[in-house]
């Protein structure tokens, strides 16, 4: 079987530098999307969190890929986020989802931003304040 179907060459070396020996660290692969994306909800959770961890008591924050949706839901819009509201020992429980957030953004700053953002406001809708006083970086406009 030919690797070179298209006459291009090699794609990229076919064997690590000799340099490196048998025992040396592999370079990083790449991390995936979902790897990328749950980074950034921990970053920015941590940071919500340490700001508001008094007012929020026990909260549990959770990432799915799709959200599940009902056969009759005809709104049009997919949601972005869910907020479960906690009882007595039931932790509230804000959940991200991560395919619908992608599809907006269109670099990782972007993606950065609208998971800010999203997760600001139900943060907000939570406490019964206003987005921009959970979080300095929500936008204005």
């Amino acid at each position: 079987m030919a690797r070179d179907r298209r006459g291009r060459g090699m794609r990229g070396p076919a064997v690590l530098p000799s340099s490196l020996g048998p025992h040396a660290q592999r370079p990083p692969r790449p991390r995936s999307r979902r790897e990328v994306f749950d980074q950034i909800v921990v970053d920015l959770v941590a940071d919500i969190d340490e700001r508001w961890a008094d007012r929020l008591g026990l909260m549990e924050y959770g990432v799915e890929d799709i959200p599940d949706l009902p056969d009759d839901w005809d709104s049009g819009n997919v949601p972005l986020s869910s907020l479960i509201r906690g009882t007595g020992a039931t932790p509230t429980r804000i959940v991200l989802f991560r395919r619908p957030l992608e599809h907006r953004a269109s670099d990782r700053a972007e993606l950065e931003a609208i998971v800010l953002t999203v997760l600001v406001e139900q943060v907000a809708e939570l406490l019964g304040i206003p987005p921009a006083d959970v979080d300095p970086r929500y936008p204005q406009d």
